[in-house]
């Protein structure tokens, strides 16, 4: 078994998802009292998101570069970037380290390829829905995407960092975000991507009829293949 990388933190709400279902997805693979092997890496996310906020990623990138050659000098034998924002910053992390980084995008990609996806619906943090860096990468692999309005575009990024990074899910939250699942589908999307990790704890494919695609679940189903793949 390969050890996992991982560089969370951002938020540790999401974080602790992905410890757990590492572990679950190991031990269902392989039985007994088997886990997965990983090193975490866990950032103050109160620095991330203000440097975030304030468009200073250079500043990111050096954190998130340390943290990766941290976990490589931990015996890490791939990495993991525990969130999609900074995603942004991926291929300069990637190049600090000689261990391979497993793009939480490629795998989205490859999932949505697989269901014949072509056209898809993507929440996230502002920064996600309207920079280049996520989009992009779907679009270069023959996907359309489509984001929400600028007003709720505003107000999914509000309740992700005022309310989900805390842990919180309010009904009146869910209720807006199924809201604009549906406006999206009618634009036509296939499917939604929650690319943000912690969507996931406010609404569920159970929740509405159109496909939603959970990044942290496809992320950590990449991520276990790859621990348990022999070199």
């Amino acid at each position: 078994m390969k050890t996992i990388g991982l560089i969370g933190g951002m938020s540790w709400e999401s974080t602790q998802v992905y410890y757990r279902l590492l572990n679950q997805q190991v031990q269902a693979a392989l039985g007994g009292h088997a886990s997965a092997k990983l090193v975490l890496y866990s950032v103050d996310f109160a620095e991330i998101e203000r440097l975030q906020h304030s468009g200073d990623w250079a500043a990111t990138t050096v954190i998130l570069a340390d943290a990766a050659r941290a976990l490589e000098r931990a015996g890490a034998e791939f990495l993991v970037i525990c969130t999609n924002t900074m995603h942004k910053v991926a291929d300069e992390v990637a190049a600090a380290v000689r261990i391979p980084l497993l793009h939480i995008v490629d795998v989205v990609a490859e999932r949505l390829k697989q269901d014949g996806i072509e056209s898809v619906g993507l929440l996230g943090t502002q920064f996600t829905m309207e920079q280049d860096f996520y989009r992009e990468r779907l679009e270069q692999q023959g996907i359309r995407v489509l984001v929400p309005e600028l007003a709720e575009r505003q107000q999914i990024h509000r309740i992700i960092f005022d309310e989900l990074c805390h842990g919180q899910c309010h009904p009146e939250s869910k209720s807006v975000y199924l809201k604009v699942v549906d406006e999206l589908a009618s634009a036509g999307a296939q499917g939604v991507i929650l690319g943000c990790t912690e969507i996931g704890m406010l609404i569920n494919n159970s929740d509405t009829k159109v496909p939603l695609y959970d990044t942290t679940h496809i992320h950590v189903k990449a991520i276990v293949t790859e621990s348990l793949t022999a070199d």
